[in-house]
């Protein structure tokens, strides 16, 4: 019973704490230090850093891909950067279900290859709208047909070639679409335990959405991966000149499409005449047959021409250039 207290040491106890002369924390046993499992099969060789980094590459290739990929589908895409991680080769290759859409692109200059990974009611969607239809993938998976993969890879070319851009402030590569592969045991040119950098983006297109994952393996980055930081990024975009800066500004603008119009003439009419026009009616306008012709870019009066014909289309020659204020 040696370990029960007294009252009176009860009481002294009680009154060092009252007086500040005992801490609280002195009564409490250390905690033991908390220690973390470290899985030998599977080293952590992509830090936080490195995969904060590449979500910020891919969230700008995203912005491209949904802005230049809705010129060919005819829809609204949206693109974003749903999750990264690192695990091996062998846990994503047996994650894949066939038939699948695996790009494997050669990262030049870097060594080895990285792969596209792209969901199939997202191929199947898209193949869809290539050919005129409204983009509804199908209710069950097939394989896909020689053609489909003909269309397939020209989007998968597409989707490669807008990773240039992102990529700069780390390194200029030249990325070369090797194949596309339909079947995951062919796509077996990374060793099983090798670590890999998933980023997996959300896409949607219109109703439907999939998921498309880049996989990169860090034997390929491995000489760049001191480069994969923030810190590294962002001084890289400050230390471009204001000048560079502007013709990057300049060379987007030029790409941008612009309506131009061409107008024939004008010709005001009674609400009467109006109603009773029929197939066969003719209007007359208020310019000649000689007459120069009114040239629109968007709401402003630009250009005047001459009509004509080009290659079995109608044409028009450029005359004169109307400067603002005329």
């Amino acid at each position: 019973m040696g370990e029960v207290l007294s009252q009176s040491e009860i009481d002294s106890l009680l009154a060092a704490l009252s007086t500040g002369e005992l801490e609280v924390d002195d009564t409490q046993k250390k905690e033991e230090k908390q220690v973390k499992n470290y899985d030998f099969k599977r080293p952590a060789k992509f830090s936080k850093e490195h995969l904060r980094t590449l979500e910020i590459i891919y969230e700008h290739y995203g912005r491209l891909v949904s802005t230049n990929l809705a010129v060919y589908l005819r829809k609204n895409i949206q693109i974003s950067v749903a999750s990264s991680e690192t695990v091996t080769f062998s846990v994503f290759s047996n994650a894949l279900s066939n038939p699948v859409i695996l790009g494997i692109i050669n990262f030049n200059p870097l060594p080895g290859n990285i792969l596209i990974d792209m969901s199939c009611n997202l191929g199947f969607s898209m193949i869809d709208r290539m050919l005129g239809g409204q983009g509804n993938p199908l209710e069950k998976n097939r394989e896909f047909s020689e053609i489909e993969m003909a269309i397939l890879e020209k989007l998968m070319i597409i989707c490669m070639q807008m990773m240039r851009e992102p990529w700069k402030n780390v390194l200029d590569i030249s990325p070369m679409m090797e194949r596309i592969e339909t079947n995951s045991q062919f796509a077996q040119m990374i060793a099983p335990s090798d670590m890999i950098a998933i980023v997996t983006l959300n896409v949607k297109i219109g109703d439907i959405e999939g998921l498309m994952n880049i996989c990169l393996p860090f034997f390929t980055l491995e000489d760049i991966i001191d480069k994969l930081n923030t810190k590294f990024w962002y001084s890289t975009m400050q230390a471009k000149s204001s000048e560079t800066y502007d013709e990057y500004i300049e060379s987007l603008i030029r790409r941008v499409s612009i309506p131009v119009k061409a107008v024939l003439g004008k010709s005001s009419v009674s609400v009467n005449d109006f109603i009773n026009l029929q197939p066969g009616d003719i209007i007359r306008l208020d310019k000649g047959v000689d007459s120069e012709l009114n040239i629109y870019v968007g709401n402003l009066k630009k250009f005047t021409a001459l009509p004509g014909s080009s290659k079995d289309k109608y044409a028009v020659r450029v005359t004169s250039v109307i400067r603002e204020g005329e």
